[in-house]
C-alpha cells in the first residue's frame, strides 16, 4: 500500500461544505492531518477508501466530514452507517458526528450497540436517523427485527476493522455490507491488513483509494505522564485527594462530558477549591472570562471538555488532569499539551477504569512510550505534606519583616490566656492547619481522618455489588433463584465478593475461537466489564464462561443471539 505525504492542507481547501468549515472553526481545527487531507478529496468524489493508519491520527473527521457532506437532512432514513468494535468507540464517533453536524438543522445521529436499551433505540430508529453509528452484533439484531432500513445507505465505514477482526466480529461486517446497497461507497480504516481484512476490502470495496499514514504524535519531554488504575476509591476521591497532595499551581481536569464538568467543578468549590468549568455550552464571552480568571489566578482548577485542548495557552498550568480518558488518543496529546509550556515542567495524570487498559495501550503505542502506573497518596502522605507546607508558610513569614502592632495583639493575648508565646503559635499553626482553613492558594485539604473516612467508605463501597449486579440479583429472585452466599463464590481478581454462574456457548476450539474474542464480544454486547467475565474453557465443540450470577433474561436472550465466528453463541446456563 503507498504511503502518503499529503502535505499539510487547510480544510478549506478540500472542498467542504460552509457549514462544516464554520463548525470546524468553532472546535478550532485548522489544519487537516494526513489522513485527512487523503482520504476526505476521494470520499466526497464519491470513491471507496482504504486508510491505514494509526489510532490518534485522526481518522473519524476523515470519513465524518464527507459522510456529513454527503447527506439528504430531508431524507429521515440511514444514508450513513458506521461500524465500530466496541461501544466506547461508538459513542465517540456519534458524539464527534453531531460536533462537525451542528450547522446542519434537524441532523439525527443514532447509537447502536450493547449494553443500552433497546427500547430507546427502537424509538430513535422509529423517529429517523440520518447516521447511524453501530456494534455489528447489535446491528444484526435491529436487522433481523427490520427495525433498521439499509436500502438508502450512501457510505459505509469500517472503523478499525482489524480490532473488529480479533473480537471475533468480522463475519458479522462481512454479513451487513452484503445488505447495504451495491452503488454505496465504503470507507474502511484500520492499523494494520491481515489476510481476513483484505478479502472484506476485496469483496465489497470497488477500486479503492489507498491511503497509508504513519502516527506521529508525540509529547513535550517537560510532561511526566502517569495514570492510576480507578479502583478502590471513586475518580472524584482520588482527584481531590491528588490536589491535596500535588505541588500545583493552574490545574485543568478533563472530563469527557459537559454534564460532567458541571458536577465534578461543584464538587471541588464544595471543599473550598477555585474551580470552574469550561464547555462547549458556554457562550464565547463566558469562556474567555474563565481562561482569563485561571490566567490571572482568581481560579486555581478548569474542568473543560476537549473544546478547550486546542488552543488554550495558560504558563501557569502545571498539571493536566485527565478524569476520564479520551476516545481519541489524538486528543489525549492536545490535552497534556496544555501543561509544560514556555519551558516549564509539567505533570499529567490520567485515570483508567480497568475496563479501558486497551485505551490506555493505544496511548502508549501512539506516543510510543510507556506511561507508568501510580498509587494514590495515603491519607499520612497527605497530613506530612500539610505539615511540611505549613513549615515552609511559616519560615517564610519568620523572613519577611513584622508587624509591630501585631506585637501588642500576642501580648495581650498571653496576658489575658496566662500561656506563653509558644502556646499561642501552636494555637495559631493549628487553626491553619486545620482541615476547614484554606490553603494558600484557597483550597482546603482534607484531614486525615477525613480522608480515612472517605478512603474507608470508597473502599467498602468497592466491595459491595454495583448496581447491575444489585439489579442481577434481584432479577434473579424474581426468577425463583437463590443468590449464592458470596463467601462461597468463585473468586475474581478484582472483584472477590461477585457470585458467579457458568455458561455455555457453541463455539470452541474447532470454530478457531479465542479467549479473547469471547471476552470481547460479552463485554461489549452485554455490557459486562470485563474485570467481571471470569474463567473461559475453549472445549472442541462449545466454551464455557463464568459470569456475575442472575443475569436478567432479556440480556440471555441477546447473547444467544450474539454472533462470532460467524456463529450465533447460543449461550445457556449449565445446570
Amino acid at each position: 500500500m503507498p504511503q502518503t505525504n499529503t502535505p499539510p492542507q487547510h480544510f478549506s481547501e478540500l472542498g467542504l461544505h460552509s457549514c462544516l468549515q464554520e463548525s470546524l472553526r468553532a472546535l478550532q481545527y485548522e489544519t487537516a492531518t494526513p489522513i485527512q487531507a487523503g482520504t476526505i478529496p476521494p470520499l466526497l468524489a464519491g470513491q471507496d477508501v482504504i486508510g491505514l493508519a494509526q489510532t490518534g491520527t485522526g481518522k473519524t473527521a476523515a470519513f465524518a466530514l464527507p459522510v456529513l457532506a454527503g447527506l439528504d437532512v430531508k431524507l429521515r432514513r440511514p444514508q450513513g452507517l458506521v461500524l465500530c468494535p466496541t461501544r466506547e468507540l461508538a459513542l465517540q464517533v456519534a458524539e464527534a458526528f453531531r460536533s462537525y453536524g451542528r450547522g446542519m438543522p434537524g441532523l439525527r445521529v443514532v447509537g447502536i450497540f450493547g449494553g443500552a436499551d433497546m427500547r430507546q433505540q427502537l424509538k430513535s430508529l422509529r423517529e429517523g436517523a440520518h447516521i447511524v453509528v453501530a456494534t455489528p452484533g447489535r446491528l444484526l439484531d435491529h436487522i433481523e427485527r427490520r427495525s433498521i432500513d439499509l436500502n438508502q445507505i450512501t457510505t459505509a465505514v469500517l472503523d478499525e476493522a482489524d480490532e473488529m477482526l480479533r473480537m471475533g466480529f468480522i463475519d458479522d461486517v462481512d454479513t451487513i455490507l452484503a445488505k447495504t446497497p451495491k452503488t454505496r461507497r465504503v470507507a474502511l480504516f484500520s492499523a494494520t491488513m491481515p489476510q481476513r481484512i483484505r478479502e472484506i476490502a476485496s469483496k465489497h470495496l470497488n477500486n479503492p483509494a489507498e491511503i497509508s499514514v504513519a502516527a506521529t504524535a508525540s509529547t513535550n519531554e517537560n510532561i511526566e505522564q502517569c495514570y492510576w488504575l480507578a479502583k478502590g476509591a471513586s475518580k472524584l476521591e482520588a482527584l481531590k485527594r491528588l490536589l491535596a497532595f500535588e505541588d500545583t499551581d493552574g490545574v485543568i481536569v478533563f472530563t469527557r462530558t459537559r454534564e460532567s464538568t458541571a458536577a465534578v467543578a461543584e464538587q471541588l468549590r464544595q471543599v473550598g477549591l477555585k474551580a470552574a468549568s469550561l464547555n462547549g455550552d458556554m457562550d464565547q464571552k463566558a469562556r474567555i472570562r474563565t481562561v482569563n480568571d485561571l490566567k490571572r489566578g482568581g481560579l486555581d482548577i478548569l474542568v473543560a471538555t476537549d473544546v478547550a485542548a486546542r488552543g488554550l495557552d495558560v504558563d501557569r498550568v502545571t498539571h493536566v488532569i485527565n478524569y476520564d480518558v479520551p476516545f481519541d488518543e489524538e486528543a489525549y496529546v492536545h490535552r497534556i499539551g496544555r501543561t509544560g509550556r514556555a519551558g516549564r515542567r509539567g505533570k499529567a495524570i490520567l485515570f483508567v477504569a480497568p475496563r479501558e487498559r486497551r485505551m490506555l495501550r493505544n496511548i502508549e503505542r501512539l506516543t510510543r512510550q510507556q506511561i507508568p502506573e501510580i498509587r494514590l497518596p495515603s491519607p499520612l502522605a497527605i497530613d506530612a505534606k500539610r505539615r511540611e507546607a505549613l513549615a515552609d508558610r511559616i519560615k517564610q513569614a519568620l523572613a519577611e519583616p513584622t508587624q509591630p502592632e501585631l506585637e501588642d495583639v500576642v501580648d495581650q493575648l498571653c496576658i489575658d490566656a496566662q500561656c506563653d508565646y509558644r502556646s499561642v503559635a501552636l494555637a495559631l499553626a493549628s487553626l491553619i492547619h486545620a482541615p476547614d482553613n484554606s490553603s494558600s492558594r484557597g483550597a482546603q485539604h482534607p484531614s486525615r481522618q477525613s480522608v480515612e473516612r472517605r478512603e474507608e467508605a470508597a473502599e467498602t463501597k468497592a466491595k459491595a455489588p454495583n448496581r447491575r449486579e444489585r439489579r442481577q440479583a434481584l432479577q434473579g429472585k424474581k426468577e425463583g433463584k437463590q443468590p449464592k452466599d458470596l463467601g462461597e463464590a468463585r473468586p475474581l481478581k478484582d472483584h472477590p465478593d461477585v457470585p458467579m454462574e457458568r455458561f455455555r456457548v457453541a463455539v470452541g476450539r474447532k470454530h478457531g475461537v479465542k479467549a479473547g474474542e469471547l471476552v470481547g464480544a460479552i463485554a461489549n454486547e452485554a455490557g459486562i466489564e470485563g474485570q467481571f467475565i471470569g474463567t473461559i474453557n475453549i472445549l472442541e465443540d462449545c466454551s464455557t464462561v463464568d459470569l456475575p450470577e442472575g443475569m436478567p433474561k432479556a440480556t440471555l436472550r441477546h447473547l444467544k443471539k450474539t454472533r462470532v465466528k460467524g456463529m450465533n453463541l447460543a449461550m445457556n446456563r449449565v445446570a
